[in-house]
């Protein structure tokens, strides 16, 4: 453990999980985030942030200029975990508008050492979209499903392929979607089996436990 204070660093994660601490930006002033990551990286650990901000990522990379940022899933990485391994998991997303949490599911697959396939705008309103990946998506041994209103896509892909699903509501959506609750309740009442659901906009969540199914026995 390395205490500072406001924060006590997890050094032994790894160790006990197989997986390091991972740095959750939202909430935290930039300078304790700012310091968070540096001490991580004073520690040899390699750093996952998610919910970072443009402001905060800026600051980061002139700290650490190995850093790297995507504004879109405000994903910030600094150094690599694990070098890309067999094995694939498929990232479909909905609509463009649900790309941020997609991407978070991506970013934090590929970091943990997952090859990810992402498949965008695919959802129900032009249900063809998807039967034109439907094979690549197929090829995955874990498919994460992103997508906001009524969420009614992972229930469709469960009942297309023949692995797990892991199901992402998102925020996205007109005043009744009540944030994400209404994808959320159709995700967890889908009557297609092999459909497991996460938090609303969870995006890392949904990457780290598919990294786990792609991985399991490796």
């Amino acid at each position: 453990m390395k205490d500072m204070d406001f924060a006590v660093i997890d050094t032994q994660r790894k160790e006990r999980t197989g997986y390091p601490e991972v740095v959750y930006c939202a909430g935290k002033t930039d300078e304790q985030a700012l310091a968070i990551i540096a001490c991580m990286r004073e520690e040899k650990i390699p750093v996952l942030a998610t919910k970072t901000e443009a402001p905060l990522a800026e600051q980061v990379q002139k700290r650490l200029p190995e850093s790297e940022y995507d504004p879109v899933s405000k994903l910030l990485t600094v150094g690599c975990f694990r070098d890309r391994v067999e094995g694939l998991i498929a990232v479909v997303a909905a609509g463009t508008s649900d790309l941020p949490v997609a991407k978070e599911a991506v970013g934090t697959a590929e970091f943990l050492g997952s090859k990810v396939l992402l498949v965008t705008d695919v959802g129900i309103a032009g249900i063809h979209r998807l039967f034109d990946r439907l094979d690549d998506i197929r090829k995955a041994r874990v498919v994460v499903v992103v997508a906001g209103m009524e969420g009614a896509l992972a229930g469709v892909i469960a009942g297309l392929v023949s692995v797990p699903v892991i199901a992402v509501p998102t925020s996205v959506g007109y005043g009744a979607t009540f944030g994400g609750l209404s994808a959320l309740l159709g995700m967890l009442t889908s009557c297609s089996p092999g459909i497991s659901v996460v938090n609303i906009d969870n995006g890392f969540g949904a990457g780290y436990q598919a990294n786990l199914i792609n991985l399991a026995g490796r």
